[in-house]
This record gives C-alpha cells, structure tokens and sequence, in this order.
C-alpha cells in the first residue's frame, strides 16, 4: 500500500498519539519526515523525536501548519487549543478530532469557515494495535478525507465509518467499553482466586479466555449465541455458569451500562456546542 503523500501533525503528545504514530510508521503510510508532534513538555517531545525520527516542537502553530493536523488532546482544553490555532491551520487542511464527545460543529465554529474535519472516536486498546475506532465526517469533508481518515485509524485496529449522530453510541459502547471488559476481567480473576488459583494464573487465563473469544466471533463472524452454544452441554458446567449470570442480571446491566454512556456522551456534547 503506497504511503499517504501529505504531512500529519499531532497536536497533543498523549499515548494515544504515540500509538498512532507507531502504526503508521511500521504500516508505512507515513515516511517519519512527514511526521510532526506539538506538546507542553520539551522533554517528552524529544523523547519522541529520537524514538521514530520524526519532527517535534512545544509551539502547536508551528505543528499546525500540516496538510492533516490530528488534534489529540483532552476535551477540556480543546477549544482552548483551537483558539490557539484558529488562524494557524490552512483553510485546505484536513482537521482530524479524536477528542472524545466534542461535535464536528463545536471544532467547525473555531476554524475558518469551509475547514474540512473528521471526528474519530478510538478506543485504548489502540495503544497494542488493536484499537476500535469510528469516523464521520462533516459537512465539507470529502470521500478523500474519510479514506485518508480510514488508513491512518487502520494503523492501529479496525476502522467503521458511520454518521455523526451515531458515535454517542460507539462512545457508550467501544469507546467506553474497555473498561466494562476490565472491570469483567478483574471480577473472572477474583473468582479464581476464590476458588484456589493463584492471582496470576487466574488473571492470566481470564484475559486469554477473553483475548481467545474476541478473536473466535471476529475470524468466524458466527453470531454470539452460537458460539455460546458451543460451549454448553446438557447439565455441564457452562450452563450453570450462564444460569447464575442471568439470574444477576448481567445481560441487562451491561445493555444498561451501554445506554447510560450513550447518553451522557450525548450531553457533554451538547454542553460543549453551548460553550
């Protein structure tokens, strides 16, 4: 696959940045010269710099003023950073947003008018490649952008391109669901513990149990329940397990807990459109 011939700037130098510089380098859809990164400590940008040999600065401007410029920083300080930026970035740059809940509309109204942007919701398994990531483009973005968008998020998982009104959802669900499975996994540990394994191979087989799973349903894209049969027999041991976690109510807790991220996703976005 040929390199994307652009250069892409990150303004914010988190882990999620890294991660994404990480795979598109080892991807080779960017060659590191056409690489740069802004951020507040001088001693993480150098960090970076000799790690993928790209280019770094503390001055976000100067960053900006890339063909793509990725905004990869916290909500709460990215109207600060737009301000900042506002007359720096090129009316014809694709603006990449991965701040989680902020609209395209909140980006668009302190850009220059026209200013192309594509929102991304990742999630942090990005960080070992195997990030969940959805796109939606704005109203001036073109079918390019989204493609351009798309390869640079395959770097480090898989990519859906949806509508906007949609990624709420992809927020409450594998945005936010990262946590759900670890909070799953920790409570699978401790359950081995309580039945007599020792803390790390109990923790060790309940993430490889679930590392195993994921990868079942994806490589043969058979439904759930399915696979769930699978695994049950007539008076066994899984389908007492399954029993126990419906009389829990496990199925619905994690529908609701879903919902209720939806939805408060929904209302910092709106909060922030008010701002």
């Amino acid at each position: 696959m040929t390199t994307i011939d652009k250069s892409i700037a990150f303004i914010g130098a988190g882990s999620m940045a890294e991660a994404m510089i990480r795979g598109l380098l080892r991807g080779k859809v960017f060659a590191p010269d056409q690489v740069s990164i802004s951020g507040p400590r001088e001693e993480r940008i150098a960090e970076l710099r000799e790690r993928y040999g790209i280019r770094g600065t503390t001055d976000n401007r100067e960053a900006a003023r890339a063909q793509i410029v990725v905004l990869s920083v916290k909500p709460q300080i990215l109207s600060r950073v737009l301000d900042e930026l506002a007359d720096a970035i090129d009316p014809e740059a694709l603006v990449i947003s991965i701040a989680a809940g902020v609209p395209v509309a909140a980006i668009q109204a302190r850009l220059a008018g026209g200013t192309r942007v594509v929102r991304a919701m990742p999630n942090t398994p990005a960080l070992v490649d195997c990030g969940a990531t959805a796109i939606a483009g704005g109203e001036h973005a073109r079918d390019s952008d989204l493609s351009d968008a798309k390869r640079i998020f395959d770097s480090v998982g898989i990519t859906v391109i949806l509508d906007e009104n949609q990624l709420d959802a992809v927020t409450g669900l594998s945005g936010s669901g990262p946590a759900y499975v670890f909070l799953i996994l920790e409570a699978l540990s401790d359950a081995g513990v309580k039945v007599g394994l020792s803390r790390r191979t109990a923790q060790l087989l309940a993430a490889q149990t679930v590392l195993g799973s994921a990868k079942l349903l994806l490589e043969t894209n058979e439904h759930p329940g399915r696979l769930k049969d699978m695994v049950t027999s007539p008076g066994g041991t899984a389908i007492t397990g399954l029993h126990t976690l419906e009389a829990g109510g496990v199925r619905t807790t994690l529908m609701n807990a879903v919902e209720a991220a939806t939805r408060r996703s929904r209302e910092l976005g709106e909060a922030l459109l008010k701002s």
